[in-house]
């Protein structure tokens, strides 16, 4: 379509010029003395066009000759240009493949070719940045190639090539600066080093998902358990983990809060640092109420702690898996001296609507020969110690067993229970 209306414009000028030449007779005339030229208009009209034409090529010519040294100087700076971004992608190129050595060379090259533009005056608009990449690539190179003092002085000098006051380069590349340096302080062990690189970030960075794995791992590693805690919630926030995932990583690091506690007030504290959620996992609170057993503390404190779980083991009794419930048995039996009426009916009334699990009969068992019920102590104990598969609950069960027997004078049974439990240390 477009070539028709060429040609149809191209017919109309051809039939405006034969119609305005082809009727033309006017003519110029040129007095040269003594001589008188007679030329037709249209020759002359031809004739100016010729000429001009061929002063605007000589032109276009001269200034084509007197441009090529700029456009030959052009052409070098754009050759190295090309060779600096193709050492960038080199170097990049062979850090992804493994090639550290060849990944430091190549970086290294193109920190030469920026460095030969600017001594040029012909320095790239994003030339700070590229030179921050340059030598980030070649910090991450030393590091795989474990040589920290190279690392350290690429990093530093990425680190002022990416200083606030360099114009044109954005908070990003900093940024991003400071999280590697981060992730190779961890790698390094020392997790102070990295916590320090990641407070230097600002308010915004620091909230993001990279940065927070990053503190997460710091705070795991200097055991600073509550601020892993509190880094795990917001990741868990933000979906940066499964829920499954998140669940696990959580109930590890609560664990480990109550485990650095050292008396019963630092114990107390940390339960209260724990998020409700959190304080309603099983394992979280038995091992809180281990934990307070261990430190001499309030016992009937633990008990609330595991009422809880009891209740939905009760009620559930297949939502807590075999090790949760023989952690639970141990953990109320380490209060039994001590237990009122209540927890007492609590364990009477699970044992009588599930007779036939093992934990709810070793720990009534042992709740009544507490409390002196010698003849129902033997028969729920005896049919434990039938059912009973953690070695340490078996063995105490047939000691009881043993001490009851020893008390009635039955010397005989009081052997074979003394057999049993001497049998259960065996592996």
């Amino acid at each position: 379509m477009r070539a028709a209306l060429w040609f149809l414009a191209l017919f109309g000028v051809a039939s405006a010029v034969a119609l305005f030449a082809g009727n033309n007779q006017g003519t110029i005339t040129v007095f040269w003395p003594p001589w008188r030229i007679d030329l037709s208009l249209n020759l002359v009209l031809m004739l100016l066009l010729a000429a001009f034409v061929l002063v605007h090529l000589a032109l276009r010519g001269l200034s084509a000759l007197f441009s090529l040294p700029r456009q030959a100087r052009q052409w070098r700076l754009q050759q190295r240009e090309r060779s600096l971004n193709a050492a960038l992608l080199d170097a990049l190129s062979q850090l992804l493949a493994g090639r550290f050595s060849r990944a430091r060379k190549a970086a290294q090259a193109a920190l030469a070719q920026e460095r030969m533009l600017a001594a040029q005056d012909a320095a790239l608009p994003q030339a700070p940045q590229i030179r921050v990449l340059a030598h980030l690539l070649a910090a991450e190179s030393a590091q795989a190639l474990q040589d920290r003092p190279g690392r350290d002085t690429h990093l530093q000098l990425a680190l002022n090539e990416s200083s606030e006051r360099v114009a044109g380069l954005g908070n990003e590349t900093r940024e991003g600066v400071q999280l590697r340096a981060a992730r190779w302080a961890l790698d390094d062990r020392d997790p102070a080093a990295a916590l320090v690189r990641l407070e230097e970030l600002p308010q915004g960075a620091q909230r993001r998902t990279l940065a927070l794995r990053l503190r997460l791992k710091a705070a795991r590693q200097a055991r600073q358990s509550l601020q892993a805690l509190e880094t795990a919630r917001l990741l868990a926030k933000h979906r940066a983990f499964s829920p499954t995932a998140a669940q696990s990583i959580l109930r590890g690091l609560a664990g480990d809060l109550l485990s650095s506690a050292h008396d019963p007030a630092q114990l107390l504290k940390a339960w209260h640092q724990l998020d409700p959620s959190e304080r309603e996992l099983p394992e979280v609170a038995i091992q809180a109420a281990q934990r307070m057993v261990a430190l001499g503390g309030d016992l009937q404190l633990a008990r609330e702690w595991l009422l809880p779980v009891w209740e939905r083991m009760v009620s559930q009794p297949q939502a807590l898996g075999d090790a949760l419930r023989v952690k639970l048995t141990h953990a109320l039996e380490a209060g039994l001296d001590s237990v009122d009426a209540a927890w007492l009916a609590r364990i009477e009334a699970a044992q009588v609507n599930n007779p036939r699990d093992p934990n709810l009969q070793y720990l009534a068992g042992m709740a009544c020969k507490r409390r002196q019920l010698w003849g129902k102590a033997q028969q729920l104990l005896t049919q434990a110690g039938a059912g009973l598969h953690d070695r340490t609950l078996y063995q105490r069960a047939w000691v009881a067993l043993a001490e009851l027997a020893e008390g009635r004078g039955d010397h005989e049974q009081a052997a074979l229970a003394w057999k049993r439990a001497a049998q259960a240390e065996q592996p």
